[in-house]
């Protein structure tokens, strides 16, 4: 379901800040990055959940999520455990379906401290269900093109290396608990 998401929305919504989902009905469609990871970790979570038949991600987890990058990726890492630093992301490290924050900056708007970490932006990663292959889906306000995105993790490590590494980003699996279980794309 994310996947699907993803290649729906990738090239045809721009990126707004402080816009989060409602942004999708908008003409032009905007969203900005902690709203569109709000809106796929949601799809994602409601799809574990029916197709498990019962509740793995209950109300609480889903509505920790609608929020800033900085505290996404805070609660995310309380509510369901271990998180990878920057020098520990790599390719072969990454959960299948990880959320990643990155120190990127951000201007006046980010100075809404007490910011977690200092992050500033955040993406997920989501796999094309015909071979699995994973992309970083992301809305991105200062690269090209601006907007939401679906990128090959590996390019985007490639791109966004600058970034990877400690004290500048953070990884974590919201669906570390259905690790061994089909999970949803």
């Amino acid at each position: 379901m994310m996947w699907e998401l993803a290649e729906r929305y990738a090239g045809h919504v721009g990126y707004q800040s402080g816009t989060k989902a409602a942004g999708l009905n908008l003409d032009p469609p905007v969203i900005d990055c902690s709203g569109w990871v709000a809106l796929l970790l949601t799809v994602g979570m409601n799809a574990a959940n029916q197709r498990a038949n019962r509740t793995l991600f209950n109300s609480e987890d889903v509505e920790a999520i609608q929020t800033w990058s900085d505290r996404m990726i805070e609660e995310l890492e309380r509510r369901f455990g271990k998180i990878l630093g920057g020098d520990q992301i790599t390719l072969e490290s990454l959960p299948s379906y990880a959320t990643l924050g990155l120190r990127q900056g951000g201007g006046d708007w980010a100075k809404n401290h007490p910011r977690p970490r200092g992050i500033t932006h955040v993406v997920q990663i989501v796999r094309r269900p015909q071979d699995g292959a994973r992309f970083v889906s992301e809305s991105q306000g200062w690269a090209e093109p601006c907007g939401v995105r679906l990128v090959p993790l590996t390019e985007w490590i490639e791109v966004t290396r600058e970034f990877i590494k400690p004290g500048e980003a953070w990884a974590v699996n919201a669906f570390a608990k259905l690790e061994g279980r089909p999970t949803s794309n």
